[in-house]
């Protein structure tokens, strides 16, 4: 599941890193804001030394577009929720309002897939099969 996301960058968080089994690894953690009436606050994380990098190209309070993948997970009967950023990039004119949204699903195959648009419909043309 990928969404996407529009605020502000408020902090970095210290990058942490060690090795592992697959070798060394570089995690870090940044804070961003929404746009909303009601700013909400999410702790992201990058991984990897070049999403690393790039998050220090960024400066706090620059508006940003954050793609990201959320993940649960379990352990010792608890749940932990990873939220991974995969792409960062300022937000430009055409940014989310809202501040954020789920990415619409991308069909691949061929032209045998249909795809809907709005107005296709009932609702959109003022039909429905309700009773009321």
């Amino acid at each position: 599941m990928a969404l996407e996301i529009t605020g502000s960058l408020i902090k970095k968080l210290p990058v942490q890193s060690g090795s592992s089994v697959r070798g060394e690894w570089q995690k870090q953690e940044f804070i961003l804001e929404t746009q909303d009436s009601f700013p909400k606050k999410v702790c992201m994380n990058v991984w990897g030394s070049d999403k690393v990098s790039e998050l220090s190209s960024y400066a706090d309070g620059e508006l940003l577009k954050v793609s990201f993948n959320v993940e649960s997970r379990e352990y010792n009967q608890r749940w932990y929720t990873d939220i991974r950023a995969w792409k960062i990039e300022r937000a430009g004119s055409e940014s989310n309002s809202a501040g954020y949204s789920s990415a619409a699903p991308v069909a691949s195959g061929g032209p045998d897939r249909e795809q809907v648009r709005p107005g296709d419909l009932p609702s959109d043309i003022g039909e429905d099969d309700l009773p009321f």
